[in-house]
Parts: structure tokens; sequence; C-alpha cells
């Protein structure tokens, strides 16, 4: 087995870092086996190996508060009308579209 002495440092931001922390502790991943595995699969894809693109809906970042409002005034109607997709429905169509 390789000795592992290298290091690898990052300043992120503080709430990032906890919120990722948490979500690997709940997986029982430690940092560093997830950094380890992260850096192999960039040797073995020659790549990133996750697409960096400009998400094609609106994020909070990208909108303001009175668009934000308005999104969510619409779909708050279309659901008291009873508009949108039963669960199953949804997830049938997000499947179809990955």
């Amino acid at each position: 087995m390789a000795n592992k002495t290298a290091n690898v440092t990052a300043r992120i931001q503080p709430s990032i870092k906890q919120q990722a922390e948490a979500v690997l502790e709940r997986l029982g991943i430690p940092v560093s086996v997830l950094i380890d595995s992260l850096y192999r699969q960039i040797i073995m894809t020659n790549s990133i190996p996750y697409s960096l693109s400009i998400p094609a809906i609106p994020t909070a970042d990208s909108i303001s508060k009175e668009e934000f409002d308005a999104m969510m005034e619409k779909g708050l109607t279309q659901a008291k009308a009873r508009e949108g997709l039963d669960l199953d429905d949804a997830f049938k169509k997000i499947n179809e579209s990955i």
C-alpha cells in the first residue's frame, strides 16, 4: 500500500465545509477518502468527473427577489388548482430526462 504523505489545502467558506462534512458524515465517508477518490477519478477519466455548466433553470443567485416571489406565487397558484404532477409521475419525468 502506498504511503500517504501528501497534503491538500483549500480555503473555502466555513458554512460550505460544514454542510458538506455533515453529508459525508451521514454517508460514513471521511473527507480524505472523498478527495482521494475524486483525484483518482480525475486521473482515470482525464477530466473532471462531473459537469461544469451553467444551469438552464434560474437559481436564487441569478434572479431578483421580485422574480423569485413571482415564481413562488405561480407555483402556489398551480398547486392550489391541482395543476401539478403526482409524486410518481414527477419522478418518472425526472428519470426520463436524465
